[in-house]
């Protein structure tokens, strides 16, 4: 089996992306946006690579920065597409659609906030991944990657662990802004977004690759933090509205009622 030679970082639209590198074949931690889409194939020409050596890209989850450019990739290169795969489609259904509508204006908000010139952000809402992904699977192609389950910022999140070297990539599972390390938003599954975190805190990984906050030594306090403050019940847009209503309207019922 052929030895890891690097992690080239790509910082993406506004997502960090990582690409593990090998003697003739390349890997991909993540599909980044549609709009990410060149900057991947000149990275790999950079590289003084054929585009063909792109040979698998994993995708953790099914939001815009991670799943956006998965397809457009494989039409390019041929690459395998490789994913976790549930009952039902992320987006799908009427709620499925409305939520793509949701997330795909986040990323917009996000990236406004984050001064970034307007990009295209659109993308499928379906993904049919070559192959499907458990815990414990080997990537294809690059045996030394194992899958983890990490669900609960979404139903279907990924994190891919390379045993050798002891680094895991972890997507949106934790979040690094400025000094500070944060939760994910949304988080559609409490009780097993925590399980998830004490899944990777007790790997004791040396580094900690993330989609937002770059690649870190994360000490095991962090994730016990994050552990302690996640929130006990979903946390998204919906039960967010849904939590500001009730506020109000419990707040003009107090008013109503002292009258």
């Amino acid at each position: 089996m052929q030895p890891l030679q690097d992690i080239v970082v790509i910082d993406g639209h506004m997502q960090t992306m990582y690409m593990a590198v090998y003697a003739d074949k390349l890997l991909l931690l993540d599909g980044g946006c549609l709009c990410d889409v060149d900057l991947i194939m000149q990275t790999i020409r950079d590289m003084g690579r054929p585009i063909s050596q792109l040979k698998t890209v994993v995708v953790t989850h099914m939001h815009p920065d991670h799943a956006g450019g998965a397809i457009e990739l494989k039409k390019r290169t041929e690459c395998t597409i490789a994913s976790a795969v549930k009952p039902k489609q992320w987006y799908g259904g009427v709620a499925g659609r409305v939520m793509y509508g949701v997330d795909v204006g986040l990323a917009y908000w996000m990236s406004n906030r984050q001064n970034k010139p307007l990009k295209n952000l659109l993308f499928p809402r379906t993904l049919h991944p070559d192959v499907a992904l458990s815990e414990g699977d080997a990537v294809p192609h690059f045996a030394d990657w194992q899958i983890l389950e990490t669900a609960g910022h979404t139903d279907r999140d990924l994190s891919v662990y390379h045993a050798d070297t002891k680094q895991i990539y972890t997507a949106d599972l934790l979040i690094k802004l400025r000094h500070k390390y944060v939760s994910p938003f949304p988080i559609y599954l409490p009780d097993t977004y925590r399980a998830s975190l004490k899944k990777v805190r007790d790997l004791q990984p040396e580094q900690v690759m993330m989609a937002h906050g770059g690649k870190q030594a994360v000490a095991r306090e962090v994730f016990d933090d994050l552990i302690a403050r996640s929130p006990k019940y979903p946390l998204n847009a919906y039960e967010t509205i849904k939590h500001k209503l009730t506020w109000r309207f419990r707040g003009k019922q107090k008013v109503a009622d002292a009258i």
